[in-house]
């Protein structure tokens, strides 16, 4: 199953299909259908967002398709801030209607009664008289057009932010390995630390046996021993194979769901949320500059990764 973006471009023109259009790639989705001398245009615009969020901006003769093209959407994509726009459009010839009798007619009538009640009514110009004419005939012969138009833009949008998706689990999958990397740099650190640590604590003891004199009742033996001892508490607080298991584990699962792809956006982001976590205690417990620097590039790698999943559906 692929993994989606939230992001992406589509374009669309009529043809000969069974939806009248071909669609292609894009951040906007658009796809015309004439349609008795003039188009619908149907554009979608799709960005990030934590919910599926759809904003429609389309002509009031094309309002009562809304319920329709909110239910198509819906089915297709399950995240994301989308615009819809929806326009007509009309070449020179037919940018205006030919008034037909039967609408001059009623239109004439609906004139009379009105001003047989409101004598001060001011009579009808051409152009309102026009534009009564264009609206009253144009929105059944547009509905089909425009919901041809709206499944090709749908279609297209979907294979876009396939692509993108497909790109981003490319970028996911580079900061993994860069992941994998500096985990691996960090294991064989701790044991030279610890290791380095230990001497130090041997070179305390000694100087401050030698500064107490001969009179001291501290053997060489007792002050190995307390030096080893302190070096093991040491260990144990600066060690960092849990953190280290716990960040692999978490870099494993999220390769397995970008393998198994579908809507794995919110635990994706989860999960990143964890590997911050990981790389916070693992600076936080360094002792040694080899290891606070292995930290910083994890947060780096771990911060381009979130800004790469707020992406995903």
């Amino acid at each position: 199953m692929a993994v989606y973006s939230m992001t992406g471009f589509a374009s669309a023109t009529p043809g000969t299909g069974a939806e009248g259009a071909n669609a292609s790639a894009g951040t906007a989705g658009a796809v015309s259908a004439a349609a008795s001398g003039g188009q619908v245009t149907v554009e979608l615009r799709s960005v990030n967002s934590r919910f599926l969020d759809l904003a429609f901006r389309m002509p009031d003769e094309l309002r009562g398709l809304e319920p329709a093209l909110r239910e198509a959407i819906g089915a297709a994509f399950r995240r994301g801030k989308i615009e819809v726009r929806v326009a007509t459009g009309r070449d020179a010839e037919g940018a205006w209607p030919q008034p037909q009798p039967d609408q001059l007619n009623r239109l004439s009538r609906m004139e009379s009664g009105v001003t047989s009640w409101l004598p001060q009514a001011r009579p009808l110009s051409v152009n309102e008289v026009l534009n009564w004419c264009r609206q009253g005939g144009s929105a059944e012969r547009l509905d089909e057009p425009a919901l041809a138009a709206a499944r090709a833009a749908i279609a297209g949008l979907r294979e876009a932010r396939a692509r993108e998706g497909a790109r981003l689990v490319d970028i996911l999958s580079e900061r993994i390995a860069r992941l994998r990397e500096l985990a691996t740099q960090a294991a064989p650190l701790v044991p030279a630390v610890v290791q380095r640590q230990q001497q130090r604590f041997l070179e305390r003891w000694r100087d401050a046996l030698a500064t107490a004199g001969a009179g001291s009742s501290i053997t060489a033996e007792a002050l190995q021993e307390r030096a080893l001892n302190e070096a093991a508490a040491f260990a144990i607080r600066i060690d960092v194979a849990e953190e280290l298991s716990r960040l692999s584990a978490h870099l494993d699962e999220i390769s397995r769901l970008l393998a198994a792809g579908g809507e794995l956006g919110k635990r994706l982001d989860f999960l990143i949320q964890e590997l911050h976590r990981e790389a916070n205690t693992l600076g936080s417990k360094s002792t040694a500059l080899e290891l606070s620097n292995i930290s910083v590039e994890m947060k780096v790698a771990i911060e381009q990764m979130r800004e790469q999943v707020q992406n995903i559906e």
